[in-house]
C-alpha cells in the first residue's frame, strides 16, 4: 500500500513541476496577462481576496500588488509544493499582504463573510468537488461578494447552472472570466 501512496505522490510532484515550468516561464505573461485577467475578475485596491488553487503563484503576486497594502490575498492550494513556491516568491518580493494556506478549498477555515472577492483561474479539476468548493466560497464571501471563475473548458451553460445552484447570481462575463454575485 505504501508503494501506491509514494507513486501517487511522485506523480503529483511531477505534475506540479510541469505546471511550475509553464507558470514560471517569463514569456507566459505576454500570452496570459495576469493583471488584465485579475482586473476583469474585479480586483480592486483594499479588497480581501481568496485565490483558489494558487499553484506556484502566477496570479498571487500580481493580485497582492493590485489590492495594495490595505488589501489582502489568501492563496489556497492543497499541494505542499505550491504553498512552498508561493512562500518563496513572497519572501523574494518582500510582500506582506499574502497568506498561503495549505488546504482543500472545500474547507478553507476562514471566518464567515470575511472575503470581498474569490477567484478560481485555470483549474481543470476542482479538488473536493465543485459543489463543496462553491458552498465554502459562498460561506466566506461578504454579502454582494463576487466569485470570478475562469472558464477553461466544458459548457458555459453548465458552469453558470452549477455556480448559481450554490447561491450565486450570474452577473456577466469579461472575456473568459465569468462573474457571479452572492445572493
Amino acid at each position: 500500500m505504501s508503494n501506491k501512496i509514494e507513486e501517487e505522490y511522485h506523480h503529483s510532484k511531477f505534475a506540479f513541476r510541469i505546471i511550475s515550468l509553464m507558470h514560471d516561464n517569463p514569456l507566459l505573461p505576454y500570452f496570459r496577462n495576469p493583471q488584465r485577467l485579475l482586473k476583469a475578475a474585479g480586483l480592486k485596491p483594499g479588497q480581501k481576496v481568496l485565490e483558489v488553487g494558487c499553484g506556484p503563484g502566477f496570479f498571487t503576486i500580481p493580485a497582492a500588488k493590485m489590492v495594495g497594502n490595505e488589501g489582502f490575498i489568501y492563496a489556497v492550494d492543497m499541494h505542499p509544493l505550491a504553498i512552498e513556491r508561493v512562500k518563496e516568491k513572497i519572501e523574494r518580493e518582500k510582500i506582506k499582504n499574502i497568506k498561503p494556506i495549505l488546504t482543500n478549498a472545500s474547507n478553507i477555515g476562514l471566518p464567515d463573510q470575511s472575503i470581498d472577492l474569490a477567484f478560481i483561474f485555470g483549474l481543470l479539476h476542482v479538488a473536493g468537488g465543485l459543489d463543496e468548493v462553491i458552498s465554502e466560497i459562498h460561506r466566506i464571501l461578504k454579502q454582494d461578494g463576487v466569485l470570478s471563475f475562469e472558464k477553461t473548458r466544458g459548457s458555459k451553460k453548465k458552469l453558470i447552472e452549477d455556480v448559481e445552484r450554490g447561491g450565486f447570481i450570474y452577473s456577466g462575463r469579461q472575456a473568459r472570466i465569468f462573474l457571479f454575485t452572492k445572493k
